[in-house]
């Protein structure tokens, strides 16, 4: 067979937008010129056809390069599209061209390369080896009519259960118009009620769509095929005893509402094409829709809203007309609504467009008004006005909220009523919920200031961090905003939660489900107003006594609005400012939430842990100021809770302090978090002092001090009573706080120590009466050991709880005397005598018994 001549290159540029489909949404990949050509060799040969397209913005980038290496392997879609998958990655490519000859141009010469691997049977020389591939047979199915539909289906599966076979048997039904030949027979087999032969034609009907073509999708849903095939796919043979209405749905005049009418004769065929694949994906073939078939469907309608929208934004005189129908005075009111819903439409149309031109959408759309047509929308009467202008607004919102903000401005400026009234008006009448929690997120993001200032940042002791943070402090509010804020506490926040302050002096707290649905997102909003609005909000929560109010709900039957007020104190104290906390404390808030836990805790529940999770929160952030109004004013109810430990915890930490007289950060657990300190009060006088960060052997060093000390104390005073003089001063002075101490200490001296001192002695006076006779000498040096053991402990719990150095003094002074007193008598008598010890009171009530003793002096 003679070579094919090869087609012309290509080489004049045309515009083009280059997508990628990923995820079964088409991404914008960017606008370039696209040519199509040969690539010429060194030896002057054209080989390997590609497609190129270099960006319009960096004209050395290309943003496309692939090969015509397959037949078939790129498809023509309407008049501005051709798509094809890549070989090599399997990715859904596409070409939108701005021009309809551009796309003509670039197509003919595609179609010239495949129709040439369609003509010859072994690859030319002139193109790559590699280009070989299989050809599919032709093939012929048998007449299309009801004696021959069982041998057409059959022949139809075998056909599509390979590739070769799937793309010989797309041809066949493109260029025989196959679905033509089948449409007639869908009402002859009704005609005849032959429900075997609806049932086959609707198998034949998924075959002939699942091919995956998009010429053959196109067709199905034309002027002329429609009706047929979805009449076809009513008769499902997986619902043997049930009948769809496709037909009925789709011939319904009313279903098409034209609010402005559109002259071009392609736009309105492409709106209704759209909407029959909308219908055919998510309704006829929702069941059965493979991958493949998914995606094509999508990219058909995708391109479709693309030339929708950008023929209707381009259009002025349209966009003119449309925004008229509100300012009008002879537009009725249903036309009114009917062009808020298609305004709605376009909204949700372009949420599958790339930003750029949703931009581009918006931006004609607020030129021409539409924050007007918001305001009508949010205070229509009709419900489906209402949803349509909130889904316009929050459409918006998403793209981009500063763009919102910015009319507002201009409506304060223009002393206009701002968006957020109507916003603020249609939350408190609402009764969809749905239309209620747009609004909420609505008003929260346009009130939203951005993060607050983060303060630690500034608060580190290191200069040079200090002065880099202070290089990257945020430049100053914006003024606008500002003013807005301004504008929206003087007068738009007491009407937005003017349901929560009409709350005071309520009796009974029953509310219906609107009304308590609506205290949720009040709640929730002024949370966030809380969070971002630091100083404006303290000053509106002040001013309306808004802690109070919430706290009624409290008392509500409905648990979820109980939880909804514990979530909002929760709020306050998690901020840890001391203005909430003091506001908190002061108006006795903490009180009903006791009663809730005492009342559910029997019970695990939500509630319960909410209530539980508030209080650790206290105890484990150590805010002071709450643990002392929780013991000092609900005492009794704590301690009802006392079982639990998180309750127990908060007693024993506020009664070892006293109130909280010395900080509490001494009787913290040793598993609780971190505290942030910077000064702690001095145990012993009472004052602050820096706290410095101690080393762990240091603390343990301290900490053992008293015991070193205590063995320090009893070799001195041993020393003492072996033989050293009685003047000399102790180690350690060791307190005394009751008179009867002087006796104690002077009793315990033993006999030893009397007979080693040789100086003169006075009788005492406290001699009695002879004793009982005198004791074996190793019982009584046992004896004396024993108590002097005893001795050193009563004097070292004496010791630890002096607190004056005066009556140290006066203890020292008073064991001399004594010990004088008794040796003088020993020394005067020459005899034996009984010394009695007298014991103070609460010696013994400690050790149970007074101990009398005898001596022996030699």
């Amino acid at each position: 067979m003679a070579a094919q001549p090869v087609p012309h290159p290509s080489t004049d540029k045309k515009r083009v937008k280059v997508y990628e489909l990923r995820n079964n949404d088409w991404f914008d990949r960017g606008t370039g010129f696209c040519i199509a050509a040969f690539n010429i060799t060194e030896d002057g040969q054209q080989r390997d056809p590609r497609v190129i397209v270099e960006s319009e913005d960096q004209p050395d980038r290309v943003l496309l390069e692939t090969r015509i290496n397959k037949e078939d392997g790129f498809h023509k879609q309407q008049e501005t599209l051709i798509v094809w998958t890549e070989p090599s990655t399997g990715v859904d490519m596409a070409l939108s061209f701005q021009e309809a000859e551009g796309c003509a141009m670039i197509w003919k010469f595609i179609h010239g390369i495949q129709q040439q691997y369609h003509n010859v049977n072994a690859p030319d020389d002139s193109l790559s080896d590699d280009l070989a591939m299989e050809m599919p047979n032709p093939i012929s199915l048998p007449l299309a009519s009801m004696a021959n539909l069982a041998e057409i289906e059959s022949q139809m599966r075998g056909l599509s259960g390979t590739a070769n076979g799937r793309d010989a048997l797309t041809k066949y039904v493109l260029t025989e118009d196959f679905i033509g030949k089948l449409i007639p027979l869908v009402g002859d087999a009704e005609d005849l009620e032959s429900l075997n032969d609806l049932h086959r034609l609707c198998n034949i009907m998924k075959i002939v769509i699942l091919l995956n073509d998009t010429s053959i999708i196109e067709h199905a849903v034309s002027d002329e095929c429609v009706i047929g095939v979805v009449g076809a796919l009513e008769y499902d043979p997986d619902f043997p005893s049930h009948k769809a209405n496709h037909r009925q749905w789709l011939e319904g005049e009313g279903r098409y509402k034209e609010v402005v009418r559109i002259e071009d004769p392609q736009i309105l065929k492409k709106i209704h094409q759209t909407y029959r694949l909308q219908y055919l994906k998510d309704v006829v073939l929702a069941r059965i829709l493979d991958d493949n078939t998914f995606s094509v469907l999508n990219s058909l309608i995708f391109f479709n809203q693309v030339d929708i929208v950008q023929h209707l934004q381009s259009n002025a005189n349209f966009l003119a007309e449309l925004f008229n129908i509100f300012k009008s005075p002879l537009s009725g009111p249903r036309r009114k609504k009917e062009a808020v819903l298609f305004i709605q439409q376009c909204c949700a149309i372009a949420k599958n467009l790339q930003p750029p031109s949703r931009q581009t959408l918006y931006n004609n759309f607020l030129a021409h008004g539409l924050l007007q047509v918001i305001n009508f929308g949010l205070r229509h009467g009709d419900v489906a006005v209402r949803v349509g202008a909130t889904d316009i607004l929050v459409s918006m919102i998403d793209h981009d909220p500063q763009m919102i903000r910015n009319m507002i401005y201009r409506q304060l400026q223009d002393k206009q009523p701002p968006l957020t009234d109507s916003l603020i008006d249609l939350l408190l009448v609402e009764v969809d919920l749905g239309v209620k929690s747009q609004i909420s997120d609505a008003l929260k993001v346009l009130l939203d200031q951005g993060p607050p200032p983060q303060q630690e940042a500034f608060a580190k002791a290191n200069g040079e961090y200090a002065v880099r943070a202070a290089s990257r402090i945020p430049p100053s509010a914006d003024p606008q905003q500002d003013n807005f804020l301004n504008n929206f506490y003087e007068s738009s926040a007491t009407k937005l939660f003017q349901p929560l302050i009409n709350l005071e002096g309520r009796a009974t707290m029953e509310f219906s489900v609107q009304q308590a649905s609506m205290f949720t997102y009040l709640i929730e909003i002024l949370c966030f107003f809380i969070r971002q609005h630091q100083h404006r909000s303290k000053f509106f929560v002040l001013n309306n006594d808004i802690v109070l109010r919430i706290s009624q709900l409290l008392k509500c039957p409905e648990k979820f609005l109980k939880l909804v007020a514990i979530r909002f104190l929760r709020q306050l104290i998690s901020l840890q400012d001391e203005f909430y906390v003091k506001h908190v404390s002061e108006k006795r808030v903490v009180g009903p939430i006791l009663d809730v836990l005492i009342e559910t805790m029997p019970r695990d529940n939500l509630l319960s842990s909410a209530c539980l999770e508030f209080f650790e929160f206290i105890r484990k952030e150590n805010i002071k100021e709450l643990v002392k109004h929780i013991v000092e004013n609900y005492r009794d109810r704590v301690q009802a809770l006392d079982y639990l430990d998180l309750f127990k915890t908060l007693l024993l930490r506020y009664d070892q302090t006293g109130g909280f007289s010395v900080n509490m950060d001494y009787f913290i657990e040793v598993d609780d978090e971190p505290r942030r300190r910077t000064n702690i009060i001095n145990p012993k006088t009472g004052a602050l002092m820096e706290h410095l960060v101690m080393d762990q052997a240091e603390e343990e060093y301290w900490n053992t001090s008293d015991d070193e000390e205590d063995l320090q104390a009893r070799p001195g005073s041993r020393a003492s009573l072996n033989g050293e003089s009685p003047n000399t001063k102790p180690l350690v002075d060791y307190a005394s706080d009751e008179e009867g101490d002087e006796n104690l200490e002077a009793g315990a001296l033993s006999a030893d120590e009397d007979r080693q001192n040789d100086g003169p002695r006075k009788t005492g006076e406290n001699s009695r009466g002879v004793g009982p006779p005198p004791e074996r000498l190793s019982e009584k040096r046992r004896r004396e050991e024993e108590d002097e053991d005893d001795l050193s402990k009563m004097v070292q719990h004496k010791r630890r709880n002096s607190t004056s150095a005066s009556s140290n003094s006066s203890a020292v002074s008073g064991v001399l005397r004594k010990k004088k007193s008794i040796s003088g008598a020993r020394d005067a008598g020459g005899g034996p005598r009984k010394i009695a010890i007298s014991l103070s009171p609460n010696l013994k009530s400690g050790n149970g018994q007074s101990h009398v003793r005898s001596d022996d002096e030699a």
